[in-house]
């Protein structure tokens, strides 16, 4: 069965790295637009970083921008989240998810990706 599992996170002073990955397996997801998603205790899905399925087009919520890198690696399956400079506020679990849906652009919203992987958590200290 298609799984998509999230690893890379953990805990990490404020400027520092992680590299977060989301590899798939059973099925291929090189057909589709990929995201990654945030969610702080008490509080919803935000986004962070799309990509499309070609690769070429990325898209940052403003919080990010300037930091985070998205990426994939179609022979790999897996998709990439880059984060520098980490925050305080950078903290949750962070979700990759698929879209399966053809669209002409990235979509931002939760409800617009079908499938979720389980999450991994990114801890930044002051």
């Amino acid at each position: 069965q298609a799984q998509l599992v999230e690893t890379g996170g953990g805990l990490v002073q404020a400027g520092g790295s992680l590299r977060l990955s989301c590899a798939a397996s059973g099925r291929s997801f090189s057909s589709h637009a990929m995201g990654w998603f945030r969610q702080a205790p008490g509080k919803e899905r935000e986004f962070v970083a799309g990509i499309s399925w070609r690769g070429d087009s990325m898209y940052y919520t403003d919080s990010v921008k300037g930091r985070f890198t998205i990426s994939r690696d179609h022979a790999k399956n897996t998709v990439f989240l880059q984060m520098n400079s980490l925050k305080p506020e950078d903290t949750g679990v962070y979700y990759c998810a698929a879209d399966l849906r053809p669209r002409s652009a990235v979509a931002t919203t939760p409800q617009n990706y079908d499938f979720w992987g389980q999450g991994t958590q990114v801890t930044v200290s002051s």
